[in-house]
């Protein structure tokens, strides 16, 4: 059954979710219009249809967002936020759909007063993520548009057969922690033919421990036909006292930005307390990608001292590169990069070398056709010598 939403703000939403769901589950659909709005909580057998015309208008206010409370994500608070505007918990077949948007009103958390093009300092008060999907099956994301979120625009956490298509992630490359995606512990996820532009990582695969003994496996992730622009990066993959992230593939994309194109780094402000380092990452493939990185079209590593489980078994194909800096491949004593491949790969580095590299067991190159010979010039300087070769 269909429920039509024409009154302009997000508590007619919520009460036509409401009576959809106590009727075993329906279509709410919004009329043409901007709705103001706080915390919009859905339930199992709803879509969300949001029409070209339609705008659901997140509050600039923190206080008019509810918090996200869930037994299993008592202890994990990233951003220090627990606030969102368009919440779901223990559901299945839930849809959001259309051609309208959801703005989250990101530029009203921050205080602009900086200079041109930096960005703007994290504020004191809460900030809302757009989406936040916890133990749900069956999702489907299609067509609307999330702009301007104050933070995470999605995090999908510990949710299982998500399709996510023809969407448009954009935000303000002035804030900080906007990111595109967060799929974290998630199993069989589809991203296809969307387009991200973010000043945070665009798409993000993580397997958040809620507990240092709680279990989490991000798995079967498959990412295609996307366009991403980030001020940071455009894939980045783990943290280091994550869980496991394995069987996960990208392909066909493209990345323009002044941040990296490709990150998986363990650095040591990520480590948590008490934690040397979880991280098992394995079994990714890149294929099909054309980079113009600011920064580093492909950066994997390792921080000294930190002992990751491993990072194991990536395949990068068919790549295009133009980029600031090298493809970077730094593991460490502790933890050595194993089984790298790289074949057919072709581009330009500005810098004096393509490839910097330690720590790595088992690095494979085929058809590796990437250029570095740019730097400034060297004036001859001669030296003093008894040497005989200096006397013709």
């Amino acid at each position: 059954m269909e429920y039509t939403v024409s009154e302009k703000n997000g508590i007619a939403i919520q009460k036509a979710v409401d009576r959809a769901a106590a009727a075993g589950g329906g279509k709410v659909t919004l009329e043409p219009g901007v709705y103001p709005s706080g915390t919009i909580r859905l339930q199992s057998n709803i879509e969300l249809h949001i029409p070209a015309g339609a705008v659901i208008l997140g509050h600039p206010e923190p206080e008019a967002y509810d918090d996200f409370r869930h037994p299993g994500l008592d202890a994990v608070s990233p951003e220090n936020s627990r606030k969102c505007l368009i919440a779901c918990a223990d559901c299945e077949n839930v849809s959001i759909t259309g051609r309208g948007e959801i703005n989250g009103s990101g530029l009203s958390f921050f205080d602009r007063n900086v200079p041109e093009g930096q960005p703007f300092a994290k504020p004191a008060r809460p900030r809302p993520r757009m989406i936040q999907f916890h133990k749900c099956r069956s999702l489907l994301f299609d067509g609307v548009s999330f702009v301007n979120s104050p933070n995470w625009t999605f995090w999908l956490s510990e949710c299982e057969d998500v399709r996510v298509s023809r969407i448009r992630i954009s935000g303000c490359k002035q804030i900080c922690n906007n990111d595109g995606i967060d799929i974290d512990a998630c199993r069989r996820v589809t991203v296809a033919d969307s387009t991200f532009s973010t000043g945070d990582d665009c798409l993000v695969l993580r397997a958040i421990r809620k507990t240092p003994d709680t279990p989490a496996v991000c798995e079967q992730v498959s990412v295609t036909n996307c366009l991403l622009d980030s001020r940071c990066q455009g894939i980045r993959l783990g943290c280091p006292s994550d869980d496991t992230i394995r069987n996960c593939s990208f392909s066909n994309i493209s990345f323009k930005g002044s941040g990296s194109g490709i990150h998986c780094e363990a650095p040591l402000r990520y480590l948590r307390k008490n934690c040397t380092g979880y991280l098992d990452i394995s079994d990714i493939l890149f294929e099909n990608f054309d980079i113009a990185s600011g920064l580093y079209p492909v950066r994997i590593g390792c921080d000294p001292g930190i002992r990751l489980r491993s990072i194991r078994k990536f395949r990068f194909h068919n790549f295009r590169i133009r980029s600031k800096r090298p493809i970077s491949l730094e593991g460490s004593r502790e933890t050595i990069l194993k089984d790298i491949a790289f074949s057919d790969i072709s581009g330009t580095v500005d810098g004096d070398s393509p490839l910097s590299v330690k720590y790595v067991e088992h690095l494979k190159l085929q058809n590796f056709d990437l250029t570095a010979a740019t730097g400034p010039e060297t004036p001859l300087k001669r030296v003093d010598s008894d040497s005989w070769e200096t006397q013709f």
